[in-house]
This record gives C-alpha cells, structure tokens and sequence, in this order.
C-alpha cells in the first residue's frame, strides 16, 4: 500500500534524489536493478536511494529488498542503515506480507524507539492489523489490534500525519465492532431469542455509542421490548432514538411500531436505558 509512505518520509527521500551524485547512481541502475552485482564500491547513500527508486518503480520488492539489506550489511549503525529498516517494513507491507512487514517494524521500534521514523514504523505496524480485517462475518480479533495499535500511534505520536490518519482508521475499525454486535444481534433477533438479542444491542449502545450503528441498536431494542411486552423500555429506547436520530430512517420505524402499539416515544419507567437516557439527553451523569 503505497500510502504508507508518509509525506514526511517522501520529502527525506526525494530531497536525496536531488544530489547529482545520486542521480547518477540512479542511471547506472538502468535496466540493471535486481541482479546480482556486487554493491561495496556505492556509499550507503547510494545504495539506498537506488533500492527507494526500484521499490517506487517495480511491482516486485525483492529487487529494493536486497539494496536495503546490503546497506544494513555494509553500514551497520549508521542513519541510512535505520533508514533502510522501516523502508524494508514499507516494502513488506505493500506486497501484503504482513507478518514480515510487522516484525520488521517492531525490529526497527525496539533498536530505535527515539528515531524520527519511528511514528511512520508504529503506523505500519497497526496497518498489518487494519488491512487483514476480513467482513463483518468474520472473527474480529484483528480489528481488536488494529484498534490497539492505531491508538497506540495516535497517543504516542500525536502530532504526526501518521496520528490523523490513525484516527480515522480507528473510527471506522471501531464501527467494524460494532456492526459485528448487530450481525449477532439481528440473528438472535430473528429466531426470536430477544433476550440474546437485546443484549447485543445494549452493548453497541453503551460501548459502541458513537458509531454508525447506534440508530439501527436502538431501534432493534423498541422491536426486542416490544416482543416481550415491556412497553416502557420500548417507549424509552424510542425516547433515546427520537431525539437523537429523528431523521434516522430507523426512527420512522420505531416510532411507526410504537404509535401501532398505542405508546409514545417518552422515556418510561427506570431500566438501563433510562440511565442512558438521563446522562445523554438530560445531562445528569450523578
């Protein structure tokens, strides 16, 4: 994913590509990049912007693997040997080896935890957790890491671009949660099993509050306590869902089931919801 190379981390590497003797290198590269030649007589500086140009000019990565390794080889400890480590766990991660990409990234956060990178090496390793999210049916532990990690980057480097794009990926990874509690729900719901059911939604109202799938949890719950005959909740949960998502097609649908029921969308009664309700719409949180 070409992405993850931070804007940061393009303008260091293309600022390099403007010394002439780079360019050079660059040219002698030529149709050559990928072979086997013997790499001692470049500086370290070369033989990293060559492996930066094939990575950036080629599908394959291990042609710029081997550059990036030979600098770690013949320049140990040195910048461009760091360097050369998070560009390896970009590479990796690009070709979707993610176990690979990880490790790497990991490598170069253990030895180098203070190097500017190492936001740009955090952010990949919560993008070798985000980018294996499977669908909504299927077990979430990733999007539990991915969450993890991305708030990691985000509390541990928050003024970088790698923290605004983990903010983002940490919403809809959160949503991805959420949604998988209304997929359990709905099938609970479905086979008449409200109980089951309504604690699926209760948990996407209270944990899962601030997602995209709060209307629909709300809106299952009036069908759910309708079922079972407890009115009150019903009334509340349409209560929460009216004045927080009158425009929500979710609503036209509870409030249609309530009023069919002879009932109103007003907070009744003193369950679970009624504390929702009391501390999101009253603002009384004691």
């Amino acid at each position: 994913m070409v992405g993850t190379l931070g804007k940061s981390a393009r303008r260091r590497l293309s600022s390099l590509a403007l010394s002439g003797v780079l360019v050079l290198a660059l040219a002698a590269c030529g149709n050559e990049v990928g072979t086997d030649e013997p790499l001692d007589g470049y500086s370290a500086e070369e033989i990293f912007t060559r492996g930066e140009y094939v990575l950036e000019s080629n599908r394959r990565i291990e042609p710029a693997m081997r550059y990036f390794r030979e600098v770690e080889r013949l320049y140990p400890y040195t910048d461009w040997a760091r360097r050369s480590v998070v560009m390896q766990a970009y590479a990796l991660h690009r070709d979707g080896q993610y176990d690979e990409a990880r490790a790497t990234a990991q490598r170069f956060l253990d030895q180098y935890p203070g190097d500017p990178d190492a936001a740009w090496a955090a952010y990949i390793v919560a993008l070798t957790y985000y980018d294996q999210i499977e669908d909504v049916g299927r077990d979430q532990g990733l999007t539990f890491q991915a969450l993890n990690h991305l708030r990691y980057v985000i509390e541990q480097y928050p003024n970088t671009e790698y923290a605004r794009s983990a903010v983002l990926k940490f919403d809809l990874a959160f949503d991805r949660l959420a949604a998988k509690e209304m997929e359990i729900g709905r099938f609970y719901l479905a086979r008449g099993n409200y109980q089951a059911g309504i604690n699926r939604f209760r948990a996407v109202v209270e944990q899962y509050q601030t997602t995209t799938q709060t209307p629909e949890a709300l809106h299952r719950l009036v069908e759910s306590y309708l079922a079972l005959g407890l009115r009150d909740e019903a009334q509340t949960a349409g209560a929460i869902l009216g004045h927080n998502f009158r425009s929500s097609p979710f609503y036209e649908d509870s409030f249609r089931l309530l009023t069919a029921a002879g009932l109103s969308d007003q907070a009744q009664g003193s369950s679970w919801l009624n504390d929702v309700y009391r501390r999101t719409i009253r603002g009384e949180w004691l």
